[in-house]
């Protein structure tokens, strides 16, 4: 190991005179021979176009992702390609939504996750995850070429990028961080587009789905053309998509536009205390009913318990589910708070979200590129990518049993004036959903991403040999907006519903205060139209804004060649430097962020004496603080491709090495390496490969710069519960994780005995190491009491002055991960006219299996958790694709089937129906613990109408299966998005045109 070391930091010095980038990933998947799975020959062209007659090329091919472009070079590290047509023929209006499908993908996140979110930041974004470990540990680049993050985690949004243009996406899945950088622990997906694109293309797409609803339309061209004699290369694209998705259905049990698989899904959790019974803790339940609050009002304690609003104002007793009778105490019995089941249903705000967003993309594309001589080129590509999402979080503002309603309020009706005189209370707790709110939270993300590269590539000779480079500098920028409409501020809504009568006999706002300064009262006790005089008081026409610029500045270098000859072969070098600078800043308004410099009162948001100016946190939800921050990434590295063996009785083998040094501006230098080699055996079409590599991911902007926000909290320490200041903030003292990747697998491409197959089974252990992660006040303290140095510092327990005592909680080194499956992959192919049938046939299949998916938080009092089969996760034990196509020089049919193995809700409960164990909060019972899985099929087919026009129709979902019950705590859709598809049967028809 010494020697390697050596060896690589002899190599990375040699290196950091230049500065550098990744070399071209498609330049060493077109240089190499034909990989396993792959019908292209040694050293032809794999991009060229197949001879109609023969059999296609295989579209999902298992090649590898490195940076060395060499003769004769089979790279350890498995790659699933998809190529254009492949991409074509899935005919989705966002290209994202077709690698998301790849069973190596897992825990994307695209428009129909997180719309129950006002603040998450990920909203509408479209990112890419490899292995479940997050699109924070997936490397998303374009031509090899690292994008500008659309979030301050740093992840792309797919949604920004030129589609049309994309004439392959190479997807790496394992450790790629030594050839490609930080970030890379799951892998890598490479958009690589068509350089010396000619011609025009265009391509018209519309669709939506069996409940006429999330219609969408696509339109999409490119243009291209050579000057000069070939040497100005032209391509130019542009495209606008839509997809309206689909709207909140509003309150009750109610599924969107007809969809009948809502039933108010949720866990009914019992007190950790009562399971001393033998029953389990957690029971899955339907129609659940949440008793703290109605549609329209509830008093929801004391002797009124149970007393709701209807129209007009009118009392009326509030239907339990299950029989259930109110105590007086704020308890329902024969219920589990929060929950009964059934009875009146019409408040529930469970599906109240947007199912999908409503998602508009607009992008925009440019590649100059001009050839000073047959050996360089120089060029310029510039970006446009704008993506604007609308959806609705939830309706109303539910106010869970948390409000005083004081018995003199006089929208109160006279009943309910009189039986608090009789019970002698003077106020009662309430609860509503705020359904006479007119319209509902809606919240507006757009990013704007700006980008410009200018590049140079070619090739040289040196000492009788060549060589060939890329040089690139790069500046992108992504401005985020969110705006959200139609949402209260807190102190508002609690002065203008207090509400009293004044000495003229009018309705006022009790606080004098708040009267003083423009309050309107609201009624809230009924189904009765909201005053917008009130409505525009509570809900002020400029709502939460978060307003974020990230910049990211590249200037990179890389040169690959074969300096040198083996017995058994040129030896390929690959080397390079990059220098990288990313920088955010964001901006809040001043009742989310409290009021300062850079979020001052203004016209829009004028001062009141209601709010919190120092800490802000004002808004129902979106309280958007200010932070910014930047850091720089000095880097080099070199790989080598060595061959070993070559002999006709032993077969062929390669080692493949590569070591990268990366020196962060906040937490230091870290080394990256990969160990790796492919044998092709002797034996028909039998090969090889294994891969060992360190890999690192560098605390983001977002982890080392979070905006300050300071709360008041309670921690108990030392037997005392105490009062703290809570200061959730970034921490630039964090380290990069590391990772351990190790990929062994064996290939079978095309044997003589059965030509036309490809397969391979590749077995992956991903360990991460120093995993970031967040805890809670009190973990912090239970960490510090364990000994935890690094902790205790970042907070004060003991203070003399107790206003003084403090919690920092920001991020730590802690945690840990631990993934291991396998991926298998299958392909045949035949030609039809062997049997004097037209056509081809094509089928292949891929598919993961997730072993073990292991996370430790690294924290006092928990256990590492299973992952693996955990269908409210990412990770399914098994996640499979498969295809059947048909193609002949006319038409061509393709059927697909998705498919996610059955798993459980969580790994860690004890499921249980009777003389259960006592629960604990390590290993919960549960009555059920069973979660379906889903297989889903698609049909597609193309026509070609001529030379230059095809037409083409896509059924997704044919069968129309719902999605699993994916219950939660609290009431919500009680869907996954992540594994499941939530949209139901999808028609699309569209025409490609193209000269």
């Amino acid at each position: 190991m010494r020697t390697r070391n050596t060896i690589m930091s002899l190599a990375v010095a040699s290196a950091c005179c230049w500065i550098a980038m990744p070399a071209h990933a498609q330049q060493a998947a077109t240089a190499a021979p034909a990989a396993p799975g792959d019908q292209t020959p040694p050293n032809a062209d794999a991009n060229a176009a197949p001879d109609a007659n023969a059999a296609p090329v295989q579209t999902v091919v298992t090649v590898s992702g490195s940076r060395i472009a060499s003769r004769g070079f089979t790279q350890p590290t498995p790659t699933t390609v998809l190529n254009a047509d492949d991409l074509a023929k899935n005919a989705q209006p966002n290209i994202f939504n077709t690698i998301a499908e790849l069973p190596a993908l897992q825990g994307s996140t695209g428009r129909t996750t997180s719309t129950n979110s006002t603040s998450s930041g990920i909203q509408g974004l479209s990112s890419l995850s490899l292995r479940g470990l997050g699109p924070i540990r997936t490397l998303t680049l374009l031509d090899g070429q690292r994008v500008v993050g659309a979030n301050v985690t740093g992840v792309t949004d797919v949604s920004q990028f030129p589609q049309l243009l994309v004439k392959r996406v190479d997807v790496v899945t394992g450790g790629a961080s030594a050839s490609y950088g930080s970030d890379a622990i799951g892998g890598v997906v490479n958009f690589v587009t068509d350089k010396k694109f000619e011609g025009f293309k265009a391509n018209v797409e519309g669709g939506q789905t069996t409940y006429h609803d999330d219609r969408n339309g696509t339109v999409q061209a490119a243009w291209g053309k050579a000057f000069m004699d070939d040497r100005l290369h032209v391509a130019v694209s542009g495209e606008f998509g839509r997809e309206k998705g689909i709207d909140s259905p509003g309150f009750g049990e109610v599924g969107p536009n007809g969809r009948t698989w809502y039933k108010n899904t949720a866990y009914q959790i019992r007190p950790l205390a009562q399971t001393n019974d033998g029953k389990p803790q957690y029971t899955v339940i339907d129609h659940a009913q949440q008793y703290q609050y109605a549609k329209y009002g509830l008093i929801t304690n004391g002797p009124l318990q149970g007393t709701a609003f209807g129209p007009g104002g009118v009392p009326y007793q509030f239907n339990y589910g299950g029989g259930g009778k109110p105590t007086g105490t704020g308890a329902v019995t024969g219920c589990v708070n929060p929950f009964c089941v059934g009875g009146d249903l019409s408040g529930s705000v469970g599906a109240g979200t947007n199912l999908a967003m409503d998602l508009k993309r607009q992008v925009a594309y440019t590649r100059v590129g001009f050839d000073i001589n047959p050996d360089h080129e120089i060029y310029l590509t510039t970006n446009f990518g704008k993506v604007e999402s609308v959806f609705s979080p939830n309706p109303g503002a539910a106010k869970n049993a948390n409000l005083t309603i004081q018995c003199d309020n006089p929208f109160l009706p006279a009943s309910i004036v009189a039986a608090c005189a009789a019970n002698k209370i003077t106020s009662f707790q309430y609860g509503t959903a705020n359904a006479e709110f007119p319209r509902n939270i809606n919240v507006h993300p757009t990013r704007q991403m700006e980008r410009v590269v200018v590049g140079a590539e070619g090739r040289f000779q040196l000492a009788g040999k060549e060589w060939s480079y890329d040089a690139y500098a790069e500046y992108g920028q992504n401005k985020t907006d969110i705006i959200v409409h139609d949402i209260s501020l807190n102190a508002r809504y609690n002065a203008a519903i207090d509400a009293v009568r004044g000495p003229n006999g009018t309705i006022v706002c009790r606080n004098p205060v708040a009267a003083a300064s423009g309050c309107v009262p609201l009624n809230i006790i009924g189904d009765v139209p909201a005053d917008p005089a009130a409505m525009a008081y509570i809900e002020p026409a400029n709502g939460p804004q978060q307003h974020t610029k990230q910049t990211q500045q590249v200037a990179s270098f890389n040169l690959h060649g074969e300096p040198f000859e083996s017995w058994a072969g040129p030896i390929a070098v690959a080397t390079g430097a990059e220098y990288r600078r990313e920088h955010y800043s964001v901006t809040g308004d001043p009742y989310g962020n409290g009021v300062s410099a850079d979020s001052p009162n203004t016209a829009a948001y004028p001062a009141d004496p209601l709010l919190n100016t120092a800490v802000g946190n004002n808004w129902y939800a979106g309280n958007y603080h200010n932070a910014s921050g930047t850091y720089d990434v000095k880097e080099a590295y070199v790989e080598l491709n060595v061959p070993m063996l070559k002999s006709a009785t032993f077969g062929e083998a390669n080692l493949n090495v590569a070591d990268r040094r990366t020196k962060y501006s906040t937490s230091g230098s870290v080394e990256s390496w990969k160990i790796g080699g492919s044998w092709k055996t002797p034996v028909d079409g039998l090969s090889f490969r294994a891969v060992t590599s360190k890999d690192v991911r560098a605390p983001n902007l977002s982890e080392l710069y979070a905006a300050a926000v300071v709360v008041n909290n309670v921690v108990s320490y030392q037997g005392n519960t105490i009062t703290v200041q809570q200061r959730t903030v970034g921490n630039t003292n964090l380290r990069p994780e590391i990772a351990r990747n190790t990929v062994f697998g064996a290939v079978l491409n095309q044997p003589k005995w059965l030509p036309g197959f490809s397969a391979s089974v590749d077995y992956f252990d991903i360990k991460v190491n120093g995993v970031i992660s967040t805890l809670s006040a009190q973990q912090e303290v239970d960490l510090c009491v364990a000994g935890n140095k690094e902790i205790c510092s970042a907070m004060v327990l003991n203070s003399a002055s107790t206003t003084n005592n403090y919690v920092t909680v920001q991020a730590f080194n802690l945690a840990s991960l631990r993934n291991k499956g396998y991926d298998i992959e299958a392909a045949y192919r035949m030609n039809l006219k062997d049997f004097g049938l037209p056509g081809r046939l094509t089928f292949r299949a891929l598919a993961t299996r997730t072993i073990s998916f292991l996370t430790d938080p690294g924290v006092v009092g928990t256990i590492p958790s299973e992952g693996a089969g955990n269908n409210l996760g990412g990770t399914p034990k098994w996640k499979g694709l498969a295809s059947q196509a048909w193609d002949t020089d006319k038409y061509g049919l393709m059927l697909t089937e998705r498919w996610i193995s059955k798993g459980v809700y969580s790994n860690e409960f004890i499921e249980c129906q009777t003389n259960c164990p006592v629960s604990t909060t390590i290993h919960p019972t549960i009555f059920n613990n069973q979660m379906k899985g889903a297989f889903y099929v698609d049909l597609g087919g193309t026509y070609k109408v001529n030379a230059k026009t095809t037409a083409y129709f896509k059924i997704d979902n044919i069968g129309n299966v719902d999605p699993a019950a994916a219950p939660q705590a609290n009431l919500s859709f009680a869907i996954n998005p992540t594994l499941y598809d939530v949209l139901g049967r999808v028609y699309r028809a569209g025409v490609r045109y193209s000269f």
